[in-house]
């Protein structure tokens, strides 16, 4: 794609964010009839968080690894340096980073890369412990490793196993880094979030957690290998109104990951790194403009492989740089207390 093509494309998608401008409030929630939940009050300033999942994805570094899918937790030499100057280049940035740590992680014999950057002041979260699914209703569904060994359930139910994920990862945390979980993510993300999953909500409460990052909404993309066109962006863009937070009747707050993502970009449809930049720049740019939320959500063992040169990251903090004080570089707790005290 030449630059006039670039520069051309950006010119119209731009017009495209500022159609969707609404008035310096968070968008209302869509819900479905018979579900409320409570919003969030406007914000003085958009609020930009970089959260990266610490695990090992499927499809990377080489395309046909699927192993990582029973080892989610075992991560590499090069995910855990990615993921260390991630974390260096942020906060030189005046940032910090949430990650979000699966349990298993912490079995390995080294973890003094996760401590240092937590004494950094990054955020470590709960990512449950073999990376489960939280709304699976059979055992052999919450994860690969169960269907290959189901021995390691224990006869339990499925609800049991999820429950005993997170707590495992809460311990898991506090002894080997003396950190308590920074809140808590579901691997995977749901359309509706925990909406009718009251029991999962109290669970998270239960356990100690404020607020939980469960939401991801559905958007517009492209067939594998195809370039996104105008209309799969600005569905993007539209979509970040969906990704704002709010409080499940139960007392919970939900932090939505906002679109798209970049296992969604580089493994669902393949798309050049300059899509992803795009589409990352239009989320953000509508974010400031609303002043609004925006999680970035991210995989250290995908962006190792698609974005090596931390571009995303560097560009993410140049946008918020430029807000001129209209955004600020912020971790999800930080975004919560903002929730809370609006």
């Amino acid at each position: 794609m030449s630059l006039q093509n670039v520069s051309s494309r950006r010119q119209f998608l731009g017009r495209t964010v500022s159609s969707l401008a609404t008035g310096g409030v968070l968008a209302a929630v869509a819900l479905r009839p018979g579900w409320r939940a409570i919003q969030a009050a406007p914000l003085d300033r958009a609020l930009i968080a970089i959260t990266l999942d610490l695990e090992m994805s499927r499809n990377f570094p080489q395309w046909e690894m699927t192993h990582w899918d029973y080892e989610k937790g075992n991560l590499d030499a090069d995910t855990k340096a990615y993921s260390v100057e991630a974390g260096q280049r942020v906060r030189e940035r005046g940032g910090v980073i949430h990650y979000f740590c699966v349990g298993r992680v912490l079995e390995q014999e080294n973890v003094s890369w996760l401590k240092e950057l937590s004494d950094a002041g990054h955020k470590i979260g709960n990512h449950t412990y073999d990376h489960v699914n939280v709304l699976a209703q059979k055992p052999q569904d919450v994860q690969f490793r169960f269907q290959r060994a189901p021995w390691l359930l224990r006869g339990q139910t499925a609800g049991a196993v999820i429950q005993d994920n997170i707590r495992m990862t809460n311990e898991a945390l506090q002894t080997r880094l003396g950190i308590q979980a920074s809140g808590f993510r579901t691997p995977g993300g749901f359309a509706t979030g925990l909406e009718g999953r009251e029991d999962l909500q109290k669970m998270l409460l239960e356990q100690g957690f404020t607020w939980a990052s469960c939401k991801y909404p559905s958007h517009a993309t492209t067939a594998v290998g195809q370039r996104p066109t105008a209309d799969v962006f600005a569905d993007i863009v539209k979509k970040q109104a969906a990704a704002q937070p709010y409080r499940y009747p139960t007392g919970l707050w939900e932090i939505p990951m906002s679109p798209i993502s970049d296992i969604g970009a580089f493994r669902g449809g393949r798309w050049p790194l300059e899509d992803f930049l795009e589409a990352v720049r239009l989320g953000v740019t509508w974010a400031i403009e609303n002043r609004a939320v925006f999680d970035f959500l991210a995989h250290p063992s995908c962006l190792l492989v698609a974005d090596p040169r931390f571009q995303v990251l560097e560009l993410i903090c140049d946008l918020v740089q430029k807000a001129d004080g209209k955004a600020a570089l912020v971790d999800l707790d930080r975004v919560h207390q903002s929730l809370v005290a609006a």
